[in-house]
């Protein structure tokens, strides 16, 4: 069992997440077990984007198998580690590219999700730009002995911003990215919040069009769905040179890409993300790190899948060595998660029933055996052949422990023998979230 301390507001986080089929978003170094060198893989990729180099992560596995909350998990550390994170859900409105502006989309709920320590639940771009702004203005002051109403302060902390913005035009539109930061700067210099306003607008994609940006900000080019990830790298440049480790992007559901119907716009969005892929494998990108969720069909499918490209399937295929001797590698492009052992269920199920105990202010009873019993349960109802994924059994645990609290005449061994009783089968047509929880060790 756990011996850790858990909040009222962190222990029913995860009791409804979990119980609705959802990942929780706090709380998940509580029910964490197992994937320890998974997790330390990716805590190595991070360690290597706060250095300027670059990621790119797949993380692919059978519906259940928790790709979302290793997301979420990675997350939750790189926010805390000093990085800037951004995450998004992938769908029929939000792709990487598209004739509707899916891609601009995508971009979009990036800068809303934008994170940090400080704004961990996103809308983070103006404590991002101010912050900075104020650190300025606090190391021109310690240099120069100035105060904010003198009269050469504001040219001062000019200068500096300017240093800054150097270092980022030399990139793809980078001259266009600078004068509107300069914009946002004049816009707090002279309390002007409608020039500020518009340069919030520009750097979140919401020009629609180029004059509109050139009338507002007296730049000639707007954010759209063909330059959107030439901004996220800009951005990754950016926010290293004010003094934050980098720029984390979380693109899950990737499964999104593979039921686009028409194969012209489905291969649009493959080459926009092999574009992605190359870009960070090959360091032309900087403290960037860009880490997508999938299932084995999206990766796999010969047809439809990114396997379909001869490109792709040269940069992702498991390694002859891997194949042959079954052993796993962690550190390749792709991370496959595989089902985990009955011990580790064991563990999370303890996890949870001690979480569900504390919440409601009840003494559990539940023993090892009763846990062991409903793993059992599971696995005859489900066949013997079923590849256990806590996606499968955790919301139906919850459910369980949901229902024998409020109904104590049950006893648990009467629920889970009973004939209504039917395990979750999370599959290609179940409408859960793909990922309910996932398992490691932190």
């Amino acid at each position: 069992m756990t011996n850790q301390k858990i909040s009222k507001k962190v222990s029913t986080t995860i009791i409804n997440s979990l119980s609705a089929g959802v990942v929780p978003r706090i709380g998940l170094e509580h029910i964490a077990v197992g994937r320890e060198k998974e997790i330390q893989s990716l805590l190595k990729n991070i360690q290597d984007i706060s250095e300027g180099i670059a990621a790119f992560r797949f993380i692919i596995g059978n519906y259940g198998s928790g790709k979302s909350f290793i997301l979420q998990m990675l997350r939750n550390r790189a926010i805390e580690q000093g990085f800037i994170v951004a995450d998004a859900d992938l769908s029929a409105q939000r792709r990487l590219a598209g004739s509707h502006n899916e891609g601009l989309a995508t971009y979009r709920e990036l800068m809303i999700r934008l994170s940090t320590k400080t704004r961990p639940d996103g809308g983070a771009l103006i404590s991002i730009l101010e912050g900075w702004i104020n650190k300025i203005q606090q190391e021109v002051a310690k240099e120069t002995g100035l105060r904010p109403h003198d009269e050469t302060f504001d040219d001062q902390v000019e200068s500096k911003i300017r240093e800054v913005i150097t270092y980022v035009e030399d990139l793809v539109h980078g001259f266009d990215f600078g004068t509107v930061i300069i914009a946002y700067w004049r816009g707090y210099r002279l309390d002007d919040d409608n020039l500020k306003n518009s340069s919030l607008r520009w750097l979140r994609g919401e020009f629609n069009t180029k004059t509109e940006a050139k009338t507002a900000l007296g730049v000639r080019v707007i954010i759209d769905d063909e330059s959107w990830y030439d901004y996220i790298k800009l951005l990754a440049k950016f926010i290293a040179e004010i003094g934050y480790k980098g720029l984390l992007i979380f693109l899950d559901e990737a499964i999104n890409l593979y039921q686009i119907s028409p194969s012209i716009t489905r291969e649009k969005n493959y080459n926009r993300l092999l574009g992605m892929f190359n870009d960070t494998m090959q360091c032309k990108a900087e403290n960037l790190g860009i880490f997508i969720g999938g299932t084995t069909q999206f990766l796999e499918d010969p047809n439809r899948g990114l396997f379909a490209d001869p490109a792709w399937r040269r940069r992702t295929k498991e390694s002859r060595f891997t194949n042959q001797t079954n052993i796993e590698e962690y550190m390749s492009p792709v991370m496959r998660l595989h089902p985990l052992s009955q011990n580790a269920i064991l563990v999370l199920l303890q996890k949870l029933t001690e979480i569900h105990a504390v919440n409601f202010g009840y003494q559990q009873t539940l023993k090892n055996s009763d846990l062991q019993e409903f793993v059992k349960e599971i696995v005859n109802r489900l066949g013997a052949d079923a590849l256990l994924t806590p996606g499968e059994i955790v919301r139906d645990f919850m459910s369980v422990l949901n229902v024998i609290y409020q109904n104590p005449q049950i006893t648990f061994s009467e629920l889970i023998h009973s004939e209504k009783f039917q395990p979750t089968l999370v599959g290609k047509d179940d409408d859960l979230d793909e990922d309910d929880v996932a398992e490691f060790t932190v």
